[in-house]
């Protein structure tokens, strides 16, 4: 008979390497976020999304190949792990999202001098309906960090 093991008795790269979330469910994460709250933010270029390393501090970032032109989303991959909540996932993307739709790695026009400048990130999400996820991933960050 097999044995089995609860989730609390799994290192952290077991629950990893057992996840079903892979770069086809941030794929559909990406996709549902931009059909319902990025609508207006038209894709003028190739966006893929995908997992990166596994890192405790840098949780996402976008880039653009100026040679190929297309655009490159990168999560950290700590978030395979089914125990962080999606609406955190969901926060990451919807801020690259953000990045993407204000010009910077993207071939749109910049809107702001610095990515970040005078809290346009969170200003953007708030303009779209997504509080839910401010918040969720502020308190998610609170108790990170405390676990750090």
């Amino acid at each position: 008979m097999p044995k089995s093991y609860s989730r609390s008795q799994k290192s952290a790269s077991e629950i990893i390497s057992l996840s079903k979330r892979d770069d086809n469910w941030l794929l559909s994460r990406l996709d549902y976020l931009w059909t319902n709250f990025f609508s207006d933010v038209a894709q003028i270029n190739p966006v893929s999304i995908g997992f990166g390393r596994y890192s405790k501090l840098r949780l996402g970032s976008v880039r653009l190949d100026r040679t190929t032109k297309k655009t490159f989303i990168t999560l950290t991959g700590m978030f395979k792990d089914e125990r962080i909540p999606v609406e955190v996932v969901d926060q990451t993307i919807a801020h690259e999202l953000c990045h993407y739709a204000h010009g910077f790695s993207s071939p749109k026009p910049r809107l702001h001098k610095y990515p970040h400048y005078g809290g346009v990130i969170n200003k953007e999400l708030r303009k779209r309906g997504l509080v839910n996820l401010i918040k969720a991933y502020a308190k998610w960050l609170k108790e990170y960090r405390e676990s750090l």
